[in-house]
């Protein structure tokens, strides 16, 4: 498929779908976009400093930006947002996109039940730091190819890069669709999965974690309680790999958006739903 090819399909797959919005691409390179939204540099981190005392992370979070919340703002521009060691923004999120291992042990605190004694509370989005442990062992995004992390509309791709996978935000009604049609193509029908995580862990981090054991899994994600301020109402997100998504382009002419079913009424309810939310299809 080329990539004209591609865009051409993808045009035709969000008609089916009924979604306005397409879908954005992530891929690592060592040149950071112009005009893209991203963290400003922060103070180092590392397990090491941590280790040695030698973080502040009151000023850590001084710089804080949240990878969800740079992509809100790309998705609004139609233009990039990008994460690197330097750039980072979050310490969470500077682990999930690759940029630097081993985590940080703060967050293994401040996601579940804080530090006794101290004004953090924690999220406690798990319940101790012991299962935050053991889930971040389990994600283990491998080591960042190059030195940014970049997220961008797949129509702002040039003929030589290529997405390793793609991200759809959308409702259930679309949702939907998505998920019905990669089982089609998959034939599987445990091919996508909603693991815990942070916005940015199942946009990327649980994605990468399925490829690197050559499973083709698709994630839905946009759980996250942190990161829902910087997505739609009732959205959610959607990510694939690219070696599926080409698959489910390629599976389009036979799949049920071709066929008198019960599709047809959903996408109704999808231009009802676009309505009620003040977007007009």
């Amino acid at each position: 498929m080329t990539a004209q090819s591609i865009l051409e399909d993808t045009k035709k797959f969000l008609g089916h779908l009924g979604l306005d919005e397409e879908p954005f691409g992530v891929y690592y390179d060592d040149i950071k976009p112009e005009n893209a939204f991203g963290p400003k540099p922060g103070p180092s981190i590392s397990r090491e400093l941590e280790d040695q005392g030698q973080l502040n992370m009151q000023e850590v979070f001084n710089h804080f930006s949240c990878i969800i919340g740079n992509i809100w703002l790309a998705r609004k521009k139609h233009c990039a947002a990008y994460i690197s060691s330097e750039e980072y923004g979050c310490p969470g999120g500077v682990f999930y996109s690759s940029m630097m291992k081993p985590n940080l042990r703060f967050i293994e605190h401040y996601v579940t039940t804080g530090f006794e004694g101290t004004p953090i509370h924690g999220e406690r989005y798990l319940p101790s730091p012991e299962s935050m442990r053991k889930f971040l062992a389990k994600v283990d995004p491998r080591k960042a190819p190059a030195k940014y992390c970049i997220f961008k509309p797949l129509s702002a791709f040039s003929e030589s890069e290529e997405p390793e996978f793609v991200i759809f935000f959308a409702r259930p009604e679309v949702l939907s669709g998505l998920f019905t049609h990669t089982t089609f193509t998959t034939g599987e029908v445990d091919c996508v999965a909603s693991p815990f995580g942070a916005g940015c862990t199942n946009i990327l981090a649980w994605p990468l974690h399925y490829k690197e054991q050559g499973i083709e899994k698709a994630v839905l994600g946009g759980f996250d309680p942190s990161a829902r301020k910087y997505m739609k109402t009732d959205e959610l997100t959607f990510t694939v790999s690219w070696s599926l998504y080409k698959k489910m382009l390629r599976a389009l002419p036979e799949s049920m958006f071709n066929v008198d079913g019960a599709w047809t009424s959903v996408r109704k309810k999808t231009r009802l739903s676009a309505k009620a939310w003040g977007e007009n299809r």
